[in-house]
């Protein structure tokens, strides 16, 4: 008949063994209970356990030879076997080993299970007493041997069992004596054991160091530099350029040193004189100008001056202060507003008959005083200050500095820098207060200068790609390294630019790490160091393993670390 075999692991508690029998698919369930598993040492466990095979219609049958286990499966009345290929059978129990277990459970509540440590608090003094006993029941069972000369066969038997029994209880105790040293021994077995997995199997790893020899070439080759992405075409030589700038602003704070006069400006008349022979007319026009030694005065509006040649009465020939301007024909007078031209107490000039210059070509004097100028001076920017900031600026602005920064932001690893393209340009000084502004007392004025640096640069990348498709190397051979690539006579050419693109290129055998690791793998460090020497072009292997007990290459590629060296370069 088929049944379903449960091997009881030592951490299972008695909840996990009845709903593994739950969980049987057969009628007949045989039990495997560990070694020294205190689960079974109690009578309620193994009472629990028939009664769940019963609520769950199986046939539960413990696999044991342990005389406890048996003894409790017993007053259980749970069926035993030695081994799975015996039959199966309730244990008997004798009158007196019932009684007692009966009056033991008595004492327990139900479901109380005695821990594993309780149950071996006392084990040597337990085997003692058990020991013992059997020694007085086998006195008096010598001693009633004589009395009622019984077969001495059946007696035999008997005592046999019992020396059996004695001998057990000898040995679980001799165990219980030495469980310590036993787990010890177990422990430090397991610790060797997991020490060696990890020094033979996990630890073991190397690094093999190749060096090439190699050999340096010159590069140089006509290029095309474009403005617009759409036109590029690296494969032929024709690069985009992408134009980088940055704008440095350099401040400086000085002192003003020009003085205005913002006071009122003089007001007055003039009087201006046209002659005529015949008719004819002048004006005078807004804005002209009329000096007097140095004092310039502005025309406020216009005039004109007329006459018809006829009638006389429009004439002054009889002012004295216009005959002369006349030395014949009609004279004309007007008088015109003017303003003076700056302002200043010093255009309150007194009236002048004479010494007036025109703009206009007209004779001008004047019958009154100018009035009414004023001096309120004020500090205001002038031009020298100007100049001499912008001069201290020049002299602490260095160029070079601001060319490395522009350098310094490029990102070298992906951009190469045509530095023959390098400009660099002045914007206009900005002061401020600007130029003629006042500038307040205790204040000083800035001025501001904006220098503007640029440059050209080109896709690293597309050019190493072009370079290693124009050296035309062997198909055994490749490029390890690229020198710094630059652009040699950078000159504008139209729409474009063209240059000399040129560089140093290092070349050598072909060898890649997916090589070197496919001929290493699983080799002794010798043999492994010898086959690697072979290769053409390699002139010195190394190969440093991760211990000193690790003695040949995993086979495994993730313990093994190629690093490709290249040395040796000659031109």
């Amino acid at each position: 008949m088929n049944k379903d075999v449960i091997y009881v692991e030592p951490e299972d508690d008695i909840t996990d063994i009845i709903t593994k029998i739950e969980n049987a698919k057969e009628k007949i369930v045989a039990l495997v209970p560990p070694k020294k598993a205190s689960v079974f040492r109690s009578i309620v466990n193994i009472k629990l356990i028939n009664k769940a095979g019963i609520s769950a219609s199986k046939k539960v049958v413990l696999v044991t030879t342990d005389a406890s286990v048996i003894k409790l499966a017993a007053v259980a009345k749970l069926p035993v076997t030695k081994s799975l290929h015996s039959a199966p059978s309730v244990p008997e129990l004798d009158t007196k080993e019932e009684t007692t277990t009966s009056e033991e459970l008595v004492q327990k509540k139900d479901g109380d299970v005695e821990s594993e440590e309780e149950s071996e608090e006392k084990p040597e003094e337990s085997a003692d007493e058990d020991s013992e006993k059997e020694e007085e029941k086998e006195e008096k069972t010598e001693e009633s041997d004589k009395k009622s000369g019984d077969d001495s066969k059946e007696k035999d038997k008997d005592k046999a069992e019992k020396k059996a029994k004695k001998e057990k209880g000898a040995s679980k105790n001799w165990f219980v004596q030495h469980r310590v040293l036993i787990i010890s021994g177990v422990s430090a077995f397991l610790v060797l054991l997991l020490l060696g997995v990890w020094m033979f199997a996990i630890a073991p790893a190397v690094d093999i160091t190749v060096s090439i020899r190699t050999t340096q070439s010159n590069f140089s080759e006509n290029a095309t530099f474009v403005a617009k992405l759409q036109d590029e075409v690296a494969a032929e030589g024709k690069f985009y350029i992408e134009e980088k700038k940055q704008e440095n602003t350099v401040e400086k704070e000085f002192e003003a040193t020009g003085q205005k006069n913002i006071g009122e400006k003089a007001k007055g008349q003039v009087i201006v004189i046209a002659s005529f022979r015949s008719s004819g007319s002048a004006s005078v026009e807004k804005g002209d100008t009329f000096t007097q030694n140095e004092h310039t005065f502005i025309a406020d509006e216009g005039v004109v001056l007329s006459w018809d040649g006829v009638n006389a009465n429009g004439c002054d020939n009889k002012n004295s202060s216009a005959t002369e301007f006349l030395r014949d024909g009609c004279i004309v007078s007007k008088t015109v507003d003017v303003t003076a031209e700056k302002p200043g107490a010093e255009y309150n000039i007194e009236a002048a008959p004479a010494n007036w210059r025109s703009s206009t070509g007209f004779g001008v004097y004047s019958s009154a005083a100018m009035t009414g100028g004023t001096d309120v001076m004020i500090t205001v920017v002038q031009q020298s200050d100007i100049d001499k900031a912008l001069n201290e600026i020049g002299s602490n602005n260095n160029d070079q500095v601001n060319r490395e920064k522009l350098y310094d932001s490029v990102n070298k690893d992906n951009a190469i820098i045509i530095e023959s393209s390098y400009s660099h340009s002045t914007g206009d000084p900005v002061s401020s207060p600007a130029l003629g502004e006042e500038v307040k007392d205790g204040k000083k004025a800035k001025l501001s200068v904006t220098t503007t640096n640029s440059v050209y640069i080109i896709d690293k990348t597309k050019v190493e790609e072009f370079i290693a498709t124009k050296a035309k190397l062997n198909e055994s051979f490749k490029i390890y390294e690229i020198n710094e690539p630059y652009v040699d006579n950078f000159v504008k050419n139209g729409d474009t630019y063209t240059g000399k693109l040129k560089a140093v290129y290092v070349s050598g055998p072909k060898v890649t790490e997916n090589d070197i690791v496919e001929m290493a793998k699983g080799k002794g460090l010798g043999s492994a160091q010898h086959e690697l020497s072979s290769i053409d072009g390699v002139s010195k292997i190394t190969i440093d393993p991760s211990y000193p007990w690790v003695n040949s290459v995993p086979n495994d590629p993730e313990r093994i670390t190629v690093n490709i060296k290249v040395d040796n370069q000659e031109k």
